[in-house]
């Protein structure tokens, strides 16, 4: 696994412009009584400095290659070392030829806890589990990697997801206290991590990872040059999202597209043309009724 990881890990990023992770980091304690916040700012600065000075794919990346990205961690207790916390991550690619930087993912995990005493020093090797919260943020790394290893290169975020699978699977049988444990167990909450690495893995979801390449190369990073042409490339595999959806409805892969992508799809179509706004809406509508407020955007 390692030397296949490390073999892809090269080939993209000669192929793709080396990029990596700058992470920013806002940890959010207004939920937790008390003055002294100083743990929560020493977090916050551990977290940071383990995902931005670790080198996750044995490579160098120049500043201007590195992939943005922003964690919220929202802290809902905290006593004797265990924090109990919600935690939102996000990151974004630029589309070529712009001031435009699209979203890539936009996840919110409910059970992001965690033991950690203030001044801990964090450490991750792969395939072996150490604390919960480096197996975290490893996972989390290896996601955003993946998700912009296949917007700019058909497939090619595969050993990320894996990465993402091996950690998941050593979490599930590690020794961690009993709400640790919570994230990782499809028994406890069907948005597990360990579900949605394995969607990422499954062969029913190469068409719409192929479409996330082709949604983001062929369409928006084209529309600079050429919107009605990106804009109809988009509009031509949307219906891979049905297609992924029916093929596996408790799936944990269609949903967070949409939540990273619904007001961008809105924008795009806003001014297609009348055949796109309608089989993109009614499109949208099905899969995905929750959103039909902004979806109404489209036709109105």
């Amino acid at each position: 696994m390692r030397k296949l990881f490390t073999y892809f890990a090269a080939l993209l990023c000669l192929s793709l412009s080396a990029q990596e992770i700058r992470c920013n980091v806002q940890i959010n304690s207004e939920q937790i009584e008390g003055s002294n916040k100083q743990v929560f700012n020493t977090l916050k600065q551990s977290i940071e400095e383990f995902v931005n000075n670790s080198k996750w794919t044995n490579l160098t990346f120049a500043e201007t290659e590195k992939i943005e990205c922003n964690m919220l961690i929202v802290c809902k207790s905290y006593a004797d070392n265990l924090f109990t916390c919600e935690a939102t991550i996000q990151a974004s690619r630029p589309v070529f030829n712009t001031a435009y930087t699209t979203t890539l993912l936009n996840f919110k995990d409910n059970y992001f806890n965690f033991t950690y005493q203030e001044f801990d020093q964090l450490t991750y090797q792969q395939e072996t589990f150490q604390t919960n919260l480096t197996a975290l943020l490893a996972y989390y790394v290896y996601l955003i990697i993946g998700y912009d290893c296949d917007s700019y290169q058909r497939l090619s975020g595969t050993p990320f997801f894996t990465a993402c699978q091996n950690i998941a699977m050593t979490c599930q049988s590690a020794s961690m206290e009993s709400n640790e444990q919570a994230g990782w167990q499809s028994s406890h909450s069907s948005r597990n991590r360990y579900t949605i690495a394995n969607n990422l893995t499954d062969e029913a979801f190469k068409p719409f990872r192929n479409f996330f390449y082709e949604y983001h190369r062929l369409g928006l990073d084209e529309m600079a040059t050429n919107v009605a042409g990106g804009r109809a490339r988009i509009a031509q595999g949307l219906p891979v999202l049905k297609e992924a959806q029916q093929a596996r409805p408790s799936n944990y892969v269609i949903g967070p597209f949409l939540d990273a992508k619904a007001d961008e799809i809105v924008n795009i179509f806003h001014d297609g043309t009348d055949k796109e706004k309608e089989t993109v809406y009614n499109l949208l509508t099905n899969i995905d009724p929750t959103r039909q407020n902004t979806y109404d955007r489209i036709v109105n």
